[in-house]
């Protein structure tokens, strides 16, 4: 089982790592998403992620960058907790976060073979998926667990409150 620390990694440790990687056979998996306030359905989906491939990468947005997506409440939880809680999980390998609103220069630079998105991603919106299949690569969409979102916990502790 590989440290915490090692799998906490920034753009620039990709660079010098995912070639080593690639050189030895592995294939990179590559998802992305805000991961505010982890729970299961996330858990399931970084599993089934993993799955398709042997090294799982997850890009993890900036607390900026979620702002701007999901809007000013958010995010409950902070980047680099949300990086680290990540980075606990057994199937992923390493996690990264990223400033922009969407991944693609990350994806860029990992490079993956695989572009996992949840299955309320339209092919056609996936980012990056354009870039992935030219380069011989796949996008595969997973199914998410019916009832299980970060927006849904939310109103339900509000309610609680």
């Amino acid at each position: 089982m590989r440290l915490l620390n090692e799998k906490i990694i920034g753009p620039a440790g990709l660079k010098r790592i995912i070639p080593r990687l690639k050189a030895k056979g592995k294939k990179i998996v590559f998802t992305n998403g805000c991961f505010d306030l982890l729970h299961y359905g996330h858990v399931k989906y970084l599993q089934d992620a993993k799955k398709l491939g042997d090294i799982l990468v997850v890009g993890v947005n900036s607390d900026a960058s979620v702002r701007r997506i999901k809007g000013k409440p958010r995010p409950v939880v902070n980047e680099r907790d949300r990086q680290k809680v990540l980075a606990a999980l057994e199937s992923v390998d390493y996690a990264v976060i990223f400033g922009e609103d969407t991944p693609l220069k990350l994806i860029i630079t990992v490079d993956p073979d695989i572009l996992v998105k949840g299955s309320d991603w339209s092919a056609d919106k996936i980012v990056g998926a354009d870039f992935v299949k030219s380069r011989g690569g796949s996008v595969k969409a997973i199914k998410f667990i019916k009832g299980r979102s970060t927006s849904a916990l939310i109103k339900k502790i509000a309610k609680k409150s």
